[in-house]
This record gives structure tokens, C-alpha cells and sequence, in this order.
């Protein structure tokens, strides 16, 4: 990242410290001599105070040095030369005096051939910076007369202190480098330590408003940065829990949506439907009760006649009615499902004993196919009205051969399968998968024939699905065979 707090942290700390380089190199550049050469006025006040005590108390010899006044000059490079011009004794700490004897009568003379600064002048002594003219060379000097009458001069070398400020400069310039080296991986490394969770918070958070509640803070920690990761995985955790309530109140509304638009459907289906199927029941009543009133027929047996219609059409009313009272109740979860273990065959083999007089008018051959009794689970009343409704299909579409077979198989996962097949003529294969729609007739003058009114398949589908179990219908060459399965265990 071009602006990153990486980048700026270690740009910031590797600035400050060059920043900080630089103003030390320039102060040494610019105020080291000057403090050495301070220094070196000091040491030179400080010789100049022992050469005169020991002048004064007699306590050094001419030509012998003691070990104060050599460790002293020795250590700030001074050479010194003091001159008893009574008898020409010397005290002095080098062995070639020529040069300092000419620079002090210079001084003494005032004829030294020398530029030279006043550092510092008392009526005892004058400290000065001076220059050769001939050899370019520098020294620091101060010359003067003790109290006892002897003179002399002592005298340091200027280019010892620069060379020392030079050699200064340069470990400075060298240990800046190495630090700055040094400073610069040390930046980054702690700068990527800070950086790095930071970054991991920016994924977290870039995730997070994709949607991705998966991702979680791991780096951890107990500074600043862990306890807003910390904090983020909460606020994640949040999100995810409230953005799922939200869902799973949106999938309800949308449930309860489509619902309402599945009943509104359903209602206008419903009312078309049934003031379908009761049209011509009405009709007829309405015709046959009409010409009872106007006395069309006078003899008693057409008046029978007419009174059997108008009681057979209102009977199949009545039992339209039933049977979409029990529909509704079963589409709409309003009926009590009681599950319970039975003996399927003994249900069947009961119906079918109901319906014998409906085969016997058939004159439809039953074959009923079971191997011993076969328990399932599931509603035994719902159960019977099933099995009735697909025998009573069958009976009623009954063809051909006149077969009505009734069989129960057993699979090995625990499903007992019923099927009831009759021969006659196969469903067009378009019409299969509405047979199961309320009033959906595949041939509707025979199912006015017999009575139907296309809600018996479509309570069987209602009370299947209620048992979440699978139902259908298959084609053969000789027939049809309706089916559904139950648990057995």
C-alpha cells in the first residue's frame, strides 16, 4: 500500500533519527574545536598554576621535570619552557628547546612572526591562537613572568584538535549509519508487528461487509489492537446472529406471503370450481322439481322417476360437500393426524368386504395379493379412506377383463408398498400428473356417469402428504395401477 502506516512509521522514525544526525554532525563540525580548544585553555591555566607553584616554592630542579608537571603536559599535549633569566636556568619537558627559546623572545620582544588571536590576558600572562607564517601551522601558546622574575611559554599544537574532531566526525558519520541500518529494521520489524493485526482487522472488516461473518480476529494480543479485535468478533458474532433473525423473519413474511397468495388462489379456484360442479345438480333439481310443479308427467311412476333424480343429484351434493370439507381440513392441517401400528391387510381385506355388492355390480373379478399380515405406522382411518378411494377408481373405470388387483409388497427398507391396478383403458400421459388436482376429470362424461366429482384423488394426495409419504400412478398396456407406501417401522 503506498500510504501505509507501515511505510509512514518507518519513514517518520528513520527521518527523526538522520534529522538527529545531522544537527549532532553539525554541532560537532561547528562547536567541537571551539570546546576543545576551551578544554585547552583550561589545562593550559591549570600547568601554568603548577609551574608557578613550583617555581615559586623552589620544589622542582632546573633541567629535572617532576612526574605531576610531565603527566600534566603529556596529557593535553603541552610543551612548555620556563627561563630563570638571572642565571639561565630552563625548566622544561622537550629535549629540543631551540624553537620555543626564539618563539618566547619573539614574545618577549614583541617581534614574534605570527598571526595570532587573544584568547585570553591578565597582567601575568597572555593566552593567544596563533599561526606561523612560514609553515601554516596552528598553536594554542601562552607566555608571561612569574612573580620570582622567570619566563616562559608553553605551547599545544591546534592540529591534534582537529584531527581529533576529524576522527570525532567520522565515528560519528560511521555509527549514524550503522544505527540508522539498524533503526531501520528495528522500525520495521515493530512497525509490522503494530501493521499487521491493523491489516487483519481491514480484511476482517472488508469481509464482514461482504457478508462473510466467517471470518474471525486470531492474532490476538492484550494491547489496544486485541481488545478491538476481540470486540470485532463480537461485533461479527452480532451481525451474523441479528442478519439470520432478520432472514429467518424475511423467509416467514415470505412464507406467509405466499400463503396468503396460495389461499387467495385456492378460494378463487374453489368458488369457480364448485359453482362448477353444482351447476348441473342445481340444474337438474331445479328442471326436475319444476316439472313435478307443473304436473308434466301424471302418472306415478314418471313422478317416482323424477323424485329419484332430484334425491341422486342432491346426494351427490351432500357428498361433494363431505368430501370438500374433508379436503380443506386436510390442506390446512386443521385435522388430527393419529399415528398408530395396524395390520394393513386386515383394513383392506375389510373394505373390500364393504364393496363386495359394488364389484358384484362391476361384476369385476378382485384378486387380493399379501403374504400374512403387515404392520405400518401411520392413520388407520386416513389409511381406509385411501385404499376405498383408489378401489372405488378402479371399480368405476373398470374395462377389458374386469380385473380389480389388490396387492402389498415389502421392501427391506422398512416401506410397504399397496397398489390397486384394474384393466380397462390407460390415462393419457398429459393427464397424468393433473389427475391429483381438485375437479380434474380425465374423461368427464364418464365421471358424471358414475357420480365422480374429481376430489377423491385430491384427498388422497392431501392425506399423503400429511404422512410425508409417496404416492402416484402408472400406465400399463391392460390397465392403470394407483400406489402409495407406508412405514413398517
Amino acid at each position: 500500500m503506498k500510504h501505509s502506516i507501515k511505510r509512514q512509521m518507518t519513514a517518520v522514525f528513520i527521518g527523526l533519527l538522520v534529522s538527529l544526525l545531522l544537527i549532532l554532525l553539525i554541532i560537532n563540525v561547528r562547536f567541537l574545536e571551539p570546546y576543545y580548544i576551551s578544554n585547552k585553555e583550561t589545562a593550559f591555566v591549570q600547568l601554568y598554576g603548577e609551574l608557578k607553584l613550583a617555581i615559586e616554592q623552589d620544589t622542582v630542579e632546573y633541567q629535572e621535570v617532576s612526574e605531576l608537571l610531565r603527566g600534566l603536559a603529556e596529557k593535553s599535549n603541552i610543551s612548555f619552557l620556563v627561563i630563570d633569566e638571572r642565571n639561565g636556568r630552563v625548566v622544561t619537558n622537550v629535549h629540543d628547546m631551540d624553537m620555543l627559546k626564539k618563539q618566547l623572545n619573539g614574545y618577549l620582544l614583541d617581534q614574534a612572526q605570527k598571526e595570532s588571536r587573544l584568547l585570553i590576558s591578565t597582567d601575568k600572562y597572555q593566552l593567544v591562537q596563533s599561526k606561523d607564517r612560514w609553515n601554516k601551522t596552528e598553536y594554542i601558546e601562552m607566555w608571561g613572568r612569574f612573580d620570582e622574575g622567570s619566563v616562559f611559554l608553553l605551547r599545544s599544537p591546534l592540529e591534534s584538535i582537529r584531527e581529533s574532531a576529524d576522527i570525532s566526525n567520522r565515528f560519528l558519520i560511521y555509527i549514524g549509519c550503522t544505527m540508522i541500518a539498524i533503526c531501520i529494521a528495528l522500525v520495521w520489524y515493530f512497525s509490522k508487528r503494530l501493521t499487521d493485526p491493523i491489516l487483519e482487522l481491514a480484511v476482517l472488516s472488508d469481509r464482514m461487509a461482504d457478508l462473510d461473518f466467517e471470518a474471525k480476529y486470531t492474532s490476538g494480543g492484550s494491547n489496544e489492537i486485541g481488545e478491538l479485535g476481540a470486540n470485532f468478533n463480537r461485533m461479527s458474532e452480532k451481525l451474523e446472529s441479528t442478519i439470520s433473525e432478520l432472514k429467518r423473519a424475511n423467509n416467514s413474511l415470505q412464507k406467509d406471503i405466499e400463503r396468503k397468495e396460495k389461499l387467495e388462489k385456492m378460494r378463487s379456484e374453489f368458488m369457480g370450481n364448485v359453482s362448477h360442479e353444482l351447476k348441473t345438480p342445481l340444474a337438474l333439481i331445479q328442471g326436475y322439481a319444476e316439472g313435478l310443479k307443473e304436473g308434466v308427467n301424471t302418472d306415478s311412476e314418471s313422478r317416482e322417476f323424477y323424485c329419484d333424480v332430484i334425491m341422486d343429484e342432491a346426494a351427490k351434493m351432500n357428498q361433494m360437500v363431505k368430501n370438500l370439507m374433508a379436503l380443506n381440513q386436510l390442506e390446512f392441517g386443521d385435522e388430527k393426524i393419529e399415528f398408530e401400528r395396524f395390520d394393513l391387510v386386515e383394513v383392506i381385506e375389510g373394505i373390500l368386504q364393504s364393496m363386495d355388492i359394488m364389484a358384484q355390480q362391476k361384476e369385476a373379478r378382485v384378486i387380493f395379493l399379501k403374504e400374512g399380515p403387515v404392520y405400518v405406522w401411520a392413520d388407520e382411518f386416513k389409511t381406509e379412506q385411501v385404499v376405498r378411494n383408489y378401489i372405488s377408481n378402479a371399480f368405476h373405470h373398470l374395462d377389458g377383463d374386469k380385473v380389480v388387483e389388490v396387492k402389498i409388497t415389502v421392501a427391506d427398507g422398512g416401506k410397504a408398498r399397496v397398489s390397486v391396478f384394474n384393466t380397462g383403458s390407460p390415462i393419457p400421459e398429459e393427464a397424468l400428473p393433473h389427475i391429483w388436482d381438485k375437479f380434474y376429470k380425465v374423461d368427464k362424461a364418464h365421471t358424471r356417469e358414475y357420480g365422480g366429482n374429481g376430489i377423491g384423488l385430491s384427498i388422497v394426495k392431501a392425506i399423503m402428504e400429511s404422512f410425508h409419504q409417496k404416492y402416484g400412478a402408472e400406465n400399463y398396456d391392460n390397465g392403470v395401477a394407483f400406489w402409495f407406501e407406508l412405514d413398517t417401522e
